[in-house]
């Protein structure tokens, strides 16, 4: 049975009852460190960082919406809402981060491959924290993937829905 221990905490690296080390795991990720896994760049990196993340499974990113970004200046300018299809490519940038950490595929550039049962249920201004849980549902041929995606405001669901990529290198 192996131990979890928290990143940083005192207990991280403990040596098992044989010697080996139990190696660190990584549950949370800076904006640097998101830089790293991904290639977006502002103004289209829309993940400000990771707060929980389980390797093989699933993460939460968060996105912190802001009234200077440059997509409120046209939508709309009166009543500044950010536009559905960035709330997607944001659990879709949340994905990236699982899938650019799965064994063999740290080099791969992901695209959507298709979007499926994506609803809105809530409109996302500045001033909101965008929360993002996307789970890993499989993997074929080492090529092609499915997440379940759902991003919330405040506890309240601002959207959901299936998002398949396709790893084109």
């Amino acid at each position: 049975m192996a131990i979890v221990t928290e990143v940083n905490s005192p207990d991280t690296n403990l040596p098992t009852s044989t010697g080996e080390q139990i190696p660190e795991i990584k549950t949370t990720f800076s904006s640097e460190e998101i830089h790293k896994l991904l290639p977006h760049r502002y103004p289209f990196l829309l993940v400000d960082k990771i707060i929980d993340y389980v390797p093989e499974k699933m993460a939460v990113g968060v996105k912190n919406v802001t009234i200077n970004e440059p997509q409120f200046t046209g939508h709309f300018p009166e009543r500044p809402l950010m536009p559905g299809v960035l709330i997607v490519e944001a659990m879709a940038q949340v994905g990236g981060i699982v899938l650019k950490q799965l064994p063999g595929f740290e080099n791969g550039l992901f695209v959507f491959a298709g979007i499926d049962k994506v609803r809105f249920r809530r409109q996302v201004v500045p001033g909101d924290q965008l929360v993002m849980t996307v789970e890993l549902l499989w993997i074929k041929q080492r090529r092609f993937s499915k997440m379940q995606a759902r991003a919330e405001v405040e506890g309240q669901l601002a959207a959901e829905g299936e998002l398949m990529f396709s790893r084109i290198n």
